[in-house]
């Protein structure tokens, strides 16, 4: 495909953050937040190849194309359409390295979303999933999981039942579900992260998991918050992760004396994530979750937010 195909020289796209696993769903389960998230702006060169320029309030994250999540999405995209060109991008990172919200994500999907906003004959989601994945694959320690990467892109709750190849079902978001996310001031890799957990489980505990999992969805469909509480629950990697966390099963405790539906850790960490109903509630919910922070003079952001149920969008096309 040549540059002059294209319907427009640029595309400027905002990626929201991501709250994976949801507690049981390892690997598996996800959901979108509308703030906070990613800026990155494409723009078509006659040059063939990628060049990166970031913008970040955080640590610095690599220009260098075979080292940055969206290069390497985007370069998977330009391969497979054997593309005669390249692209200049810029991107404006709202979320820092390492912070369980689906950073490396975010600017995967942000780059192949903006490129394909461009091709005559776009991608569906579902194609650009695999795109995506093969950035993402670099800040997991060469492994495939979705379950950022497809409620960055659709939108709303997403199961990824698998990641290769991509089969990823889109559930319902329960009535004026908010979410209340603490994010402690503490970097945790995702490969590192991912190192630490058990190789093998129990039996016992894999079908304590299996049961919670199968619970969550089936509240997610009949809008059942008293069987999402029940099934808010993770036996695998929570009890691994949270001594990572900074004050984690204070704050724990404090989201939920306070009525959050669940309280876990929004992906590999360090943030923490609840789940409530109305904004009203969500504000107490974070008020007392930051207490705990406060109180013990540690760093944090915090953010409360309603599913996002549309994923990644265009903000102008040149």
């Amino acid at each position: 495909m040549k540059a002059e195909d294209l319907k427009g020289d640029g595309c400027t796209v905002f990626a929201p953050a991501t709250v994976a696993n949801i507690g049981c769903g390892f690997d598996i389960l996800g959901f979108a937040l509308k703030n906070p998230g990613d800026r990155l702006s494409l723009k078509i060169s006659r040059t063939e190849g990628i060049r990166i320029e970031t913008r970040s309030a955080f640590d610095t994250i690599p220009a260098e194309p075979e080292k940055n999540t969206a290069g390497v999405a985007v370069q998977a995209m330009l391969d497979e359409m054997q593309a005669e060109f390249g692209v200049n991008l810029l991107i404006e990172k709202g979320l820092p390295a390492g912070s369980g919200l689906g950073s490396s994500a975010a600017s995967a999907v942000s780059a192949v979303y903006a490129l394909n906003r461009l091709l005559p004959a776009p991608y569906d989601n579902h194609a650009l999933v695999q795109f995506a994945l093969e950035g993402e694959k670099i800040a997991s320690a060469g492994q495939y999981h979705a379950d950022n990467v497809a409620p960055c892109l659709f939108g709303g709750i997403v199961l990824a039942r698998s990641a290769q190849p991509p089969d990823i079902i889109e559930l319902p978001v329960p009535r004026n579900l908010f979410c209340v996310i603490i994010h402690p001031h503490v970097e945790i890799k995702t490969a590192v992260s991912r190192r630490k957990l058990p190789e093998q489980i129990p039996l016992k505990t894999a079908v304590r998991q299996w049961g919670n999992i199968a619970g969550m969805i089936s509240a997610f469909y009949r809008n059942d918050l008293h069987l999402l509480a029940r099934s808010l629950e993770d036996s695998i990697a929570e009890p691994v992760r949270s001594g990572q966390i900074p004050h984690y099963d204070e704050i724990k405790q404090a989201a939920l004396r306070s009525g959050a539906i669940g309280c876990n850790i929004s992906g590999s960490g360090p943030s923490v994530f609840a789940l409530t109903t109305g904004i009203e509630n969500a504000r107490r919910i974070c008020a007392s979750m930051e207490k705990i922070l406060n109180e013990n003079e540690t760093r944090y952001d915090a953010f409360v937010s309603v599913i996002n149920p549309n994923g990644a969008e265009i903000i102008s096309v040149d």
